[in-house]
């Protein structure tokens, strides 16, 4: 059964869900029959691709009409429910980039099935270790901790390689009504926006899950054995 999950690497709450999900597909004793679809979603795509702003807090102070000390406290509730979380977020240190190319890295990830590792990679890249996510060079350092090759990711940076992509991802969200992220998708019958607890993923999975499974019901074979060649090499 599939999840599709619309999200943006500069989104705190995208962080706090992605681990809310994860926690409940860990209880969930069908988790490997579950694939985990990333979709593109850009909060501010107009922010430059050179930052321009110090930290988290400059950026929402310049962009959101409220003091430097004013965007502080709107994000230490934030800091808090990461925490809860078991996740570290340094809005101090964070910088605030443009997500374009890493969305594309993302894409190109899925084709090798490492979607959620390199997601995982830019998020904590971004909120704990205060890296620029737009640069080049901390794009390959992400993408090939996750597996992939320097070249692979090279080419996709020095091309217009799933641009497309990207931008049908964002189309998709606002043809099917997606107003925030992250928001997430169960066999494209049911939709959690937000970062909600691990509970309501939990029931949300089990009950998708139980539809889905009722109509792709596991094939059981009875199987007359005879003399096979195996992956291996050997013929028996």
């Amino acid at each position: 059964m599939k999840i599709e999950i619309w999200s943006d690497i500069m989104c705190p709450f995208c962080y706090i869900g992605k681990r809310h999900l994860e926690t409940a597909l860990n209880q969930f004793s069908d988790a490997d029959a579950i694939d985990v679809v990333w979709k593109s979603y850009q909060l501010d795509p107009y922010i430059p691709r050179n930052p321009e702003y110090k930290n988290t807090y400059a950026y929402l102070a310049a962009t959101k009409g409220m003091s430097y000390d004013e965007a502080k406290q709107m994000t230490a509730g934030v800091t808090q429910a990461a925490a809860n979380a078991g996740l570290t977020m340094d809005f101090e240190r964070a910088v605030v980039a443009n997500s374009f190319d890493a969305h594309r890295l993302v894409h190109l990830a899925q084709t090798k099935g490492l979607a959620s590792t390199v997601k995982e990679n830019l998020f904590h890249a971004h909120f704990t270790e205060g890296k620029d996510v737009n640069s080049h060079e901390v794009l390959i350092a992400v993408g090939t901790a996750a597996g992939l090759t320097e070249t692979e990711i090279s080419a996709v940076l020095a091309s217009d390689l799933y641009s497309d992509a990207v931008a049908a991802d964002i189309r998709e969200a606002r043809d099917i009504g997606v107003r925030g992220v992250p928001f997430f998708v169960f066999n494209r019958k049911y939709a959690v926006s937000g970062a909600q607890p691990t509970d309501v993923f939990l029931q949300t999975l089990e009950k998708s899950f139980a539809e889905w499974r009722a109509e792709n019901p596991k094939v059981t074979l009875t199987v007359a054995e005879g003399p096979t060649c195996g992956p291996d090499g050997r013929c028996d």
